[in-house]
């Protein structure tokens, strides 16, 4: 089944919002709506975007084609002679996607790169670059997407390419992040011969031992470190904190630099002998490298595309409120579509291909 529909017409049919016309009236009647099955839109990304309202979309996740990797169903991006006329054909549709993005919204981008007589083009920095120079964008992240397995790679000159980009861009400083959605649950303290103890094993009788008999220390810092390591250890059996690390004149090295020009640890190691580094009671956030098999090592065969269901979840949880719109201006086959409706969200994509929009809307359904 492929969808081709006469200019100016809408489909009627919720299972099938696939318009290839009158985009807007089709993305404000959708707003309106409750129901969270995607709004699957046909044609130009470009085009499209010029016809949605300003500061319409809450979040934007999406990986466009890569430049002469292959070629897609319908042409598109992706095809140019020179990757720079790439660069800059992306770079038009991104100035509309921030047009379309709210001021506390976020865009995930997932870029490839390419080689080109031998030299790796560094295409990703190459758009990261003209994105917060040109258009204003903040990056706030580069996320290593780790593969774990490569493709079939017979070069013999070089090492395999198991890594993509992920790039975090917003448009102000100030935008919406929910760190406690994305964090690890902490593992819990204990109690021992009646001691607390925190999650990774941590008494304080080492750190006790430590500054009674420290040479750095004053006693008047003695007390003070003494108090405080009790009050922390107190925190730990109510939960306010899951772990902590005690750093002490003379027994550990300040976190990050010894300098106080740098550091605003160093200067109060000197001020007060001690500091403590605590672990937040709700968990680790994330790191910026992702291990995650691509797509086309998990039992999927209709797109050549690798980008995984795993990789939309944590930009999705932690930047997308509820009740938020996702757009995804390449949308192919709906992996960022399926994600935020599995997880609450409405959501729009954007592809040439009637095919893709087709399998988009059976994984939807």
């Amino acid at each position: 089944m492929t969808y081709t529909e006469e200019p100016n017409s809408v489909s009627s049919n919720n299972s099938d919002k696939i318009v290839s016309s009158e985009y807007r009236i089709s993305f404000e009647q959708y707003t309106k709506e409750p129901d969270i099955q995607p709004l699957l839109m046909l044609g130009n990304a470009l085009k499209i975007l010029h016809q949605l309202p300003d500061s319409c979309i809450d979040f934007v996740m999406t990986s466009p084609p890569y430049w002469g990797k292959r070629e897609y169903e319908n042409g598109g991006i992706g095809l140019e002679k020179d990757y720079r006329d790439y660069v800059r054909n992306l770079a038009d549709i991104v100035i509309e996607i921030k047009r379309v993005l709210k001021n506390k919204g976020s865009f995930w981008l997932n870029i490839g790169d390419s080689y080109q007589n031998k030299s790796l083009l560094g295409i990703p920095w190459h758009i990261a670059f003209e994105l917060t120079e040109k258009q204003g964008w903040i990056l706030r992240n580069s996320i290593i997407w780790n593969k774990v397995k490569s493709g079939m790679d017979n070069t013999k000159d070089r090492l395999g390419n198991v890594h993509e980009n992920v790039f975090h861009f917003v448009k102000q400083p100030k935008y919406y992040y929910n760190a406690d959605a994305i964090r690890s649950k902490p593992r819990e303290a204990k109690v021992v011969n009646g001691a607390v103890v925190s999650a990774t094993g941590v008494s304080g009788v080492r750190y006790k031992r430590q500054i009674e008999l420290s040479t750095s220390l004053n006693q008047k810092e003695k007390v003070e470190a003494f108090e405080a390591l009790e009050k922390m250890l107190a925190d730990i059996a109510v939960g306010r904190i899951s772990d902590f690390r005690m750093v002490i004149r003379g027994q550990q090295r300040a976190t990050h630099s010894d300098s106080e020009k740098v550091s605003g640890r160093a200067k109060e190691l000197r001020n007060k002998g001690f500091y403590f580094l605590r672990y937040h009671p709700k968990g680790s956030k994330p790191a910026d490298v992702w291990d995650i098999i691509p797509e086309d090592t998990q039992k999927r065969y209709a797109h050549f595309a690798p980008y995984p269901e795993d990789l939309c979840l944590i930009p999705i949880l932690a930047t997308c409120p509820e009740g938020g719109i996702i757009l995804d201006p390449f949308c192919g086959t709906g992996t960022t579509l399926v994600v935020a409706r599995n997880l609450g969200r409405k959501s729009v994509g954007i592809d040439l291909s009637p095919q893709y929009l087709k399998l988009s809307r059976e994984r939807c359904a």
